[in-house]
């Protein structure tokens, strides 16, 4: 059996197999490139070079990228303005919703862009009492049309381009994708809003994302329920600026407490440290108590709103709360506690300690099961001390500090990052993998994520799926089936001329995107592209322009894109859902990409 017969065979078994959707699609990839091995048709270096291509380490340094914006804040002030802009017009919001996604796709890919965006969109249609279902899905096929507005927008726009310049071509620009990027987003969003309601379901989720956004105030009054709780910055000149922490004191008849003296950043400060104008003091009493102690004793107070004239602080851009409860058989239980404690870790204090709901005041306590108590501190430090076992985590410091603080203090280098990212892209200073792994270290180095969100932000799936699928690619090319695909395609259809080659072409791109990856669809479809180029004597360029937007059309399926699986759930989707709105799009794409492509690239 030649080589080329044996890459034919392992081809249709590889599509079945991702038809049938029984194996995760990663352990297919790489048995398609173990089997390219076992049958002789590569040799070993050839059947897993996919894994050291600079494609798949690209896309493994954008997961990073994108987890950093998430953690910055970014997605979260996004939503903010998404939701002052939009007023109380639903069109306006799915507009600047698709939008919004689309943007955050040609920066970090679909599937990072969904992801950062799904639990914000949930919670966004929560508080306007509207169901999911009319809006993840247009997120989704939003994302999809966003990633073909830069080239690093989706792996397929990086595979369609390092093809074109291994075929002796030029590859394409950064930017040069927004000639059919651009076209798809607005017809996409005109469909949504023209035919989106009648053919989307009306459906509660299955799942919710908890909406933490006024959790910090819901602590305070639950937690403090008689009294105010208020951070007081020490002033220069204040009577308290230079003693040491210990010697800080409220006066007796005051009815406050003082609950810990801490930094800028949150971190308690101990007997012995020093206080110094811009560090704070956290007391709890009456707002008229707090405010004639302040003016008494040069104290800043930070203003809230007409009903709630002091604001409590329990968050900011570097501190947080957690609320933890006393696990049965915890370690804790019997120890005594109070508010104003200083934890074991010195670096978070204790503000208040509840029993069955009430309140248990200023006492010492000696903890029970179920006990729950407020922990405040740095973001870091909540992170690292409440994962304990002892203890029950409510709400994750990381969830919180994601949906309650825009911009955060990580904001600014992460969007420099992202700023230098993009202009080393679109210069061409270095190779594209090189600008995404130097972001995605600078991410790390300058602490937007750390070592561990930075692993758990990798999609293995996508990665892996990429690069066990390259092997077949090769060997599509190398054993000459290509051509024997392109000469059949030519023979089929080339004689209705180019546009008719490139209508098929995309239609085969589509079928083939709704049963496995797109990106898998690609990888099959790039080398036989190049190959009908070479066979009709046309550009290729085209013709790879074709199967990139075709490939990103996996409009009809769930399992067509990680993008579409991610918005199933909460959403509460069913199979059959996604053709009914897929289909109208569909036809934005086919425009697009039979029409529009070959007069922006000649063929």
């Amino acid at each position: 059996m030649s080589d080329q017969t044996i890459t034919l065979l392992i081809l249709v078994l590889a599509v079945a197999v991702f038809v049938w959707n029984r194996l995760p699609v990663g352990i297919v990839a790489l048995g398609v490139a173990l089997a390219l091995w076992a049958t002789d048709v590569l040799t070993l270096d050839q059947a897993v070079e996919g894994f050291g291509n600079p494609t798949v380490v690209l896309i493994a340094a954008l997961f990073v990228v994108a987890e950093a914006l998430e953690a910055a804040g970014i997605t979260t002030w996004a939503g903010q303005q998404l939701m002052r802009h939009a007023g109380d017009s639903r069109w306006r919001l799915m507009a600047l919703l698709m939008v919004a996604v689309a943007l955050l796709s040609a920066l970090i890919t679909p599937n990072g862009a969904v992801a950062a965006m799904v639990p914000m969109v949930v919670v966004l249609t929560v508080r306007l009492g509207e169901p999911p279902s009319k809006y993840l899905m247009p997120v989704a096929f939003a994302a999809h049309a966003g990633a073909l507005l830069v080239l690093t927008g989706s792996p397929v726009s990086l595979l369609v381009s390092s093809a074109a310049a291994d075929a002796g071509e030029r590859g394409f620009a950064f930017f040069e994708l927004a000639l059919v990027g651009v076209p798809l987003l607005v017809g996409t969003i005109l469909v949504v809003i023209f035919i989106g309601q009648r053919v989307l379901p009306n459906r509660d989720a299955r799942s919710l994302t908890r909406d933490l956004g006024e959790l910090p105030s819901t602590l305070a009054s639950q937690y403090i329920q008689e009294e105010e709780l208020a951070r007081l910055t020490i002033n220069a000149g204040s009577p308290y600026d230079g003693v040491d922490a210990g010697r800080i004191s409220v006066p007796p008849d005051s009815n406050l407490h003082l609950l810990s003296v801490q930094n800028g950043n949150g971190g308690p400060l101990v007997d012995d440290d020093d206080v110094h104008a811009g560090d704070v003091l956290v007391v709890r009493g009456s707002i008229d108590g707090i405010e004639t102690f302040a003016r008494a004793n040069g104290l800043g107070v930070a203003r809230g709103t007409a009903d709630k004239p002091i604001a409590c602080g329990l968050v900011s851009r570097d501190f947080g709360v957690a609320e933890v409860i006393v696990a049965p058989r915890s370690n804790y239980i019997g120890e005594r506690v109070f508010p104003g404690m200083i934890t074991e870790s010195g670096q978070l204090v204790v503000l208040a300690i509840q029993r069955h709901g009430e309140d248990l005041g200023m006492e010492q306590t000696v903890l029970r099961a179920g006990d729950s108590l407020l922990l405040q501190g740095s973001w870091d430090a909540l992170d690292q001390h409440t994962a304990d076992p002892n203890v029950l985590l409510v709400d994750t410091p990381d969830a919180i500090r994601r949906q309650t603080i825009a911009l955060g203090a990580r904001a600014v280098p992460a969007l420099a990052v992202l700023a230098v990212m993009v202009v080393l892209l679109t210069t061409g200073i270095v190779p594209a993998a090189v600008a995404c792994l130097l972001a995605a270290i600078a991410m790390v180095l300058l602490r937007v994520v750390t070592v561990d969100e930075a692993h758990r932000s990798m999609s293995w799936t996508t990665i892996i799926l990429v690069a066990g699928m390259i092997p077949l690619s090769t060997a599509i090319t190398q054993t000459g089936a290509a051509d024997f695909l392109a000469d059949g395609f030519v023979d089929s259809i080339g004689g209705g001329g180019t546009h008719v080659v490139l209508l098929g072409l995309f239609v085969v791109t589509v079928i083939l995107g709704q049963m496995i990856s797109n990106t898998a669809t690609a990888l099959i479809l790039i080398p036989i592209a190049l190959s009908i180029a070479s066979e009709m004597n046309i550009s290729p360029l085209a013709l790879l322009m074709c199967v990139n937007v075709a490939a990103a059309a996996s409009l009809f399926t769930p399992v067509a894109t990680p993008a579409n699986m991610m918005v199933m759930g909460p959403a509460g989707y069913k199979f059959n859902d996604y053709w009914k709105l897929g289909l109208p799009v569909l036809v934005v794409y086919l425009i697009v990409g039979v029409l529009l492509v070959p007069l922006f690239w000649p063929l």
